[in-house]
């Protein structure tokens, strides 16, 4: 009994040992059966989680770059003017497919707005440009993107308008081209450019329209230059004048412009060295030819200027000789070829004091009215004490001599008041001419001539005054007045300066026309 109580006492701790560990992973194993019940239930409640919620996952991990991809396309396509297409690459095509996304997004909403607002805004551009069709699409693609009513009915109206004017439209530009095609550009109202214009009235942006009239104008301008070549100055001026008055800026008109501009200086060049050699018809040809192309050029004024002032000289002299029906037609010719030139004046009293002179060689001395001849003499010598030379006008010396001279030309005392007054005049020229005072100078040579037309010192003085109209004008045009510099020339051409001598202030006025435009 003692030895099986002593072996159960020794027993015994270890039993009890091994009781407790068991009880120890009992308790851990009862422990971890709970654990990975909560874990599995955890699972499972994630699990069905992810189940419940994968598409508002997915929306927040996918759609999200997606929907906003999608906006920067179609905000890409509206800026690029592609509002719809076909194969989805519009503006509406792109905002459309981020609302069926997201239909709450509110910048898909905005995009497709701005579209609808941009296919209004077309439609009115392609009204206006007279693209009826394309105007029609526009406004049917607003309207399906709800732009406001009333601007859509307004749009409407305007394309039923234009839609029952483009048939006339129609009318006019097929009539338009074919008188383009038949080259009957500006020659009447049923011609290529008068018939565009009409059209571009109606639709200023008419494409056809604009098209043609700038072929139309194009071969105008073709033929101008052609013009130009074969000498017709008149007939380029005209299509130039027309070509302008179509279209100002056309690409082609500075380029015939210029040739017609060389075509002046060329038919100049030749009317200068004409008149040069003596040969005055062809000279007052080419002048005239310029004149007319060109109204108003300086150089070609002043060349017809000179041309009469000749023929006023020649008239002179014929006169002189008495023979007057060959100064009438000298006089006639030069009033033909500038009927403003101031020597038509002295040479029609020159004429008439000739056939005043003729008479009073036929008429015997007693019928002469010697009492009319003494008052004019006597206030001849009045106005000499006064020293009223040539002013003023009707109490002066020289217009009294005049009057006499009219009355008997040839009466001993009226030729010895001439002698007298020719030296003053000269005297009165050359003071005139020493202070720069070239009008008054001007006054003087004038009076000179009538007195003594055939006085050989005249042609130099008149050369000497032109020569100082040159200086003067050179002057004035160095500070900026072009008008007066403009006017010495032609005094200077008037007046006999030769070519080469006018040139220089010819072409600085040339350059400044330049500048100015």
């Amino acid at each position: 009994m003692s030895r099986h109580s002593d072996r159960e006492d020794a027993v015994h701790p270890a039993l009890r040992r091994v009781r407790r560990e068991g009880r120890w992973w009992w308790l851990q194993a009862r422990h971890a059966r709970r654990v990975w019940r909560w874990a599995l239930l955890v699972a499972v409640l994630l699990f069905v989680a992810l189940v419940l919620l994968r598409r508002p996952l997915a929306n927040w991990f996918w759609n999200e770059p997606q929907i906003e991809q999608l906006l920067d396309q179609g905000d890409r396509a509206l800026a690029a003017g592609r509002l719809s297409a076909a194969d989805g690459s519009g503006a509406r095509e792109w905002y459309q497919a981020a609302l069926a996304l997201d239909g709450d997004r509110s910048q898909a909403r905005a995009g497709l707005a701005r579209t609808a607002q941009a296919a209004l805004q077309q439609a009115r551009d392609a009204l206006d440009a007279g693209d009826l069709d394309a105007a029609r699409r526009a406004l049917a693609l607003a309207r399906e993107l709800q732009v406001p009513q009333r601007d859509a009915d307004q749009l409407a109206h305007q394309l039923q308008q234009r839609g029952s004017a483009h048939a006339g439209i129609a009318v006019l530009l097929g009539r338009a081209e074919a008188a383009l095609q038949a080259q009957r550009l500006d020659d009447g109202p049923d011609s290529a450019l008068p018939l565009f214009q009409q059209v571009l009235a109606v639709a200023p942006n008419q494409l056809r329209a604009l098209e043609g009239r700038e072929d139309a104008l194009s071969d105008l301008l073709l033929q101008a230059r052609s013009a130009c070549s074969s000498g017709d100055l008149a007939m380029a001026a005209t299509l130039l004048g027309s070509a302008r008055r179509y279209d100002p800026g056309h690409v082609d008109l500075p380029q015939t412009e210029a040739q017609f501009n060389a075509a002046l200086e060329q038919a100049l060049g030749r009317a200068d060295r004409d008149l040069a050699r003596g040969r005055a018809d062809a000279a007052w040809a080419g002048y005239r030819a310029v004149a007319a192309a060109a109204p108003g050029h300086a150089r070609a004024q002043a060349g017809l200027r000179e041309l009469a002032d000749r023929q006023a000289r020649h008239a002179t002299r014929l006169a002189g000789d008495f023979r007057f029906a060959q100064a009438s037609q000298a006089l006639d010719k030069a009033m033909a070829i500038d009927p403003q030139a101031p020597s038509l004046a002295a040479a029609r009293t020159a004429i008439e004091q000739a056939r005043h002179a003729q008479q009073a060689l036929r008429v015997p001395p007693s019928t002469r009215t010697k009492g009319e001849l003494r008052v004019l003499l006597a206030r001849f010598e009045q106005a000499q004490a006064r020293g009223d030379w040539l002013l003023p006008p009707g109490r002066s010396a020289f217009d009294a001599l005049r009057a006499a001279q009219a009355l008997a030309p040839t009466d001993p005392a009226v030729l010895a008041a001439a002698h007298q007054l020719l030296p003053v005049l000269v005297t009165c020229f050359d003071d005139e001419l020493r202070r720069n005072r070239v009008r008054a100078a001007g006054d003087c040579l004038q009076a000179w001539q009538a007195l003594a037309a055939r006085d050989n010192e005249l042609g130099e003085a008149r050369r000497r005054l032109g020569r100082r109209w040159l200086a003067i004008g050179s002057e004035r045009l160095g500070a900026g007045d072009a008008r007066y510099a403009r006017e010495a020339l032609q005094q200077a051409q008037a007046l006999g300066v030769p070519a080469s001598e006018i040139e220089p202030l010819q072409a600085r006025l040339r350059d400044a026309a330049t500048l100015e435009r």
